[in-house]
């Protein structure tokens, strides 16, 4: 077989490629030693925790990893099936580096590893990742400079899944919530390994006050019934009929790694993750006081950071992306951090991001009051938005110019450029935009939100007709 070029799919943040042609056993053992070189002994660990989905490919991949670090003397602690933020965790409470081998919502040819040091802390292409790709890629390319005569470390198995839903109650207690429905589409992924522990009792803990109506809760990582990314809303489908089929209060869907948790209400409409973010927020700071700090991404609704500042909060502004949340978060010692994305983020979770205790605030707030999930939700939800609307272009700057030239026109307007452009019109009514180039394809990004949903249409139909230029021409 052909050595698979690892530059091809190990990306800034983890690894992601087809099984066998690129992701094999033979890569993995490689990564895993490289890891255990450039991660775990520089930072002084003796042990590395490793767990992975419920892929086909995903167990002995696992192994090949595990074998790989044990082989430049490192023990391994092998946890077994856990969700993301499972492994996260792990390397949060035992103080060591993780791999968590999964491909999230990709179809099941694909697998991939997300890496961090201890106590979750992150490992991207700059942290740590680019140098593990090339000591690897020298290994496969020549075996014979592959480690040996090293001692070998020990592999055992250890299961924390009780150990996390413990943790996670701790954070957020939901025995004294009034009693509720909640139907949860696991997508055939880990949310039907993790929700019966943390939400039921199959870790062994009192029941709480909550009727789960399980959907697709069959670990299977070739998802037979829809694909695992709820971002998608063809994929919400089956759980907002069962939701109103049930009577229920709530819908949870989960990612096929569930560490994204997307709500919908008792009628079966989403909530925006926007709403999401400045409820948990608001939960968040009236716990940790006022001037806590809270990073929102600059997609984000406009509700958000204005919530944050009602409730005592601090807002933080970051560009798009988990890397840079993260980063915001430990440097301004921020106590929470959401993201359009539905990826939440928490301090008393080492900074990593949980979908599952983003649900529970979600829950444990509508279990708290008698309103049903609509009208809470209307509470944090301000404004109208676009969601997010991809064009392609072939010269993204020019597009972006035109957008730029358009607002100049409409007056008041503000531009900047932390992140592609955002302009804010000053004036009423309150609009802004987002244009960001996509990091991997030819296509802009627009994502529009206004006071109301007429100015909202008229933003976001000359946005486009700006970016668009050149395919209508």
């Amino acid at each position: 077989m052909t050595v698979p070029r690892l530059a091809d799919f190990c990306k800034a943040y983890d690894v992601r490629g087809l099984v066998p042609e690129q992701l094999n056993d033979d890569v993995a053992a490689a990564i895993g030693a490289a890891f255990a070189r450039v991660v775990a002994r520089p930072d002084g660990a003796s042990a590395i925790v490793v767990g992975h989905d419920m892929r086909p490919s995903s167990p002995t991949l696992t192994d090949a990893f595990a074998r790989g670090a044990a082989s430049v003397g490192l023990d391994v602690i092998q946890i077994g099936l856990c969700s993301t933020d499972g492994l996260y965790y792990a390397s949060g409470a035992l103080d060591l580096p993780g791999a968590m081998f999964t491909a999230s919502h990709n179809p099941a040819q694909y697998n991939g590893i997300k890496l961090c040091r201890s106590a979750a802390r992150p490992v991207s292409r700059e942290t740590g990742l680019g140098e593990i790709t090339a000591m690897a890629q020298g290994w496969l390319d020549d075996p014979s400079t592959a480690p040996s005569g090293e001692s070998t470390g020990g592999i055992t198995a250890r299961d924390l899944l009780a150990d996390y839903a413990v943790f996670l109650r701790g954070l957020v207690d939901l025995s004294g919530s009034r009693p509720l429905k909640v139907v949860v589409d696991a997508g055939n992924g880990m949310g039907g390994h993790t929700v019966p522990a943390v939400l039921g009792t199959g870790a062994g803990l009192p029941a709480l006050p909550l009727d789960v109506v399980p959907l697709y809760f069959e670990l299977d990582g070739t998802f037979p019934n829809h694909e695992a990314n709820p971002l998608e809303p063809e994929n919400l489908r089956d759980l907002q009929r069962a939701v109103v089929e049930h009577g229920a209060d709530a819908g949870l869907a989960f990612d096929g790694d569930a560490d994204r948790c997307f709500v919908v209400d008792e009628q079966g409409a989403p909530v925006s993750p926007s709403a999401v973010t400045a409820l948990v927020a608001a939960r968040e700071i009236a716990k940790a006081g006022a001037g806590s700090r809270v990073v929102h991404n600059l997609i984000s609704s406009r509700a958000v950071p204005e919530i944050i500042a009602e409730q005592g909060g601090e807002p933080v502004r970051t560009r798009v992306g988990h890397s840079f949340i993260k980063a915001e978060m430990a440097s301004h010692q921020a106590i929470f951090g959401g993201e359009h994305s539905a990826h939440y983020y928490f301090r008393d979770f080492w900074y990593a991001d949980t979908g599952m205790l983003a649900a529970m605030h979600v829950l444990a707030a509508l279990g708290e009051q008698e309103q049903p999930l609509s009208a809470l939700a209307a509470s944090y939800s301000r404004y109208v938005a676009s969601g997010e609307i991809n064009s392609r272009v072939t010269d993204g700057a020019a597009a972006t110019a035109r957008v730029s030239d358009w607002a100049r026109e409409q007056g008041g307007a503000d531009e900047d450029t932390l992140d592609g452009l955002t302009i804010t019109h000053l004036a009423e009514p309150m609009w802004w935009l987002n244009v960001r180039a996509s990091n991997t394809e030819p296509l802009l990004r627009l994502n529009v939100e206004a006071a109301d949903r007429a100015t909202m249409e008229r933003v976001r139909d000359s946005a486009l007709q700006q970016i668009r230029e050149e395919i209508q021409a």
